[in-house]
């Protein structure tokens, strides 16, 4: 990493999809592509790619004696320590994110950290006092999604709680909806714009935390 690189800010790109060919690939390279030409460096972290083991052992809990941070889980530490945002990559399966997505919050995000210091807003996590945004997929269409309540509940779960739970600067969400088979090319390039549209939202914000410039309010972006 360059001094320069480390001014202008460093994002951390976490997708889980078991397809490297994928639209949440596709989603992937969007966003850190968006990131490199902003100026800014981004680290992407494919967890099936890595074979990421999601099972939390009993004795990783931090609210057990005696508790032990994995090797595996001490590496990830490692790689998103001092980033400024941490990008959250996955498709909605069953109403629920991928088991592997939600081990990796289990073991790395939450790691060390008890539900009474959740409780309390005392976690000092990894992501304590930084950016994340969560982009999400479906196959479903949105306005179905909405029709179940599903909207609000992805809203809740990808993005709000985390950004409570361990005092961060802001949280982003974006969810796109219709992903299936067959769906047209100009369909895939206009949500994979908005991404990068969000991508550069968010560099712009770390760009001016950089430079000086006042500090943009604590705020949750659910849309």
């Amino acid at each position: 990493m360059t001094d320069a690189t480390k001014t202008h800010g460093r994002h951390v790109v976490v997708l889980a999809h078991p397809d490297p060919t994928s639209f949440n690939a596709a989603v992937a390279e969007a966003y850190c592509q968006a990131v490199r030409k902003s100026g800014q460096e981004v680290i992407l972290r494919d967890l099936y790619a890595m074979n990421f083991n999601p099972i939390l052992r009993n004795d990783e809990r931090p609210d057990r004696p005696g508790f032990e941070i994995a090797p595996d889980v001490q590496a990830e530490l490692a790689a998103i320590k001092g980033c400024d945002v941490v990008a959250f990559i996955y498709p909605i399966w069953f109403g629920l994110p991928p088991a592997m997505m939600k081990g990796y919050v289990d073991r790395v995000i939450g790691s060390g950290v008890t539900p009474h210091q959740v409780q309390d807003r005392a976690g000092q996590g990894p992501l304590t006092a930084g950016h994340m945004i969560s982009i999400t997929t479906s196959g479903a269409r949105d306005a179905w999604l909405d029709e179940q309540g599903q909207m609000e509940s992805l809203r809740q779960l990808s993005s709000r709680y985390l950004f409570r739970a361990f005092s961060m600067k802001s949280a982003h969400y974006l969810h796109i909806g219709s992903i299936v088979e067959g769906m047209t090319e100009r369909f895939a390039d206009q949500h994979l714009f908005d991404v990068q549209e969000k991508a550069r939202t968010v560099c712009a914000t770390v760009a001016a935390e950089r430079y000086g410039a006042a500090a943009p309010p604590t705020i949750f972006d659910g849309s």
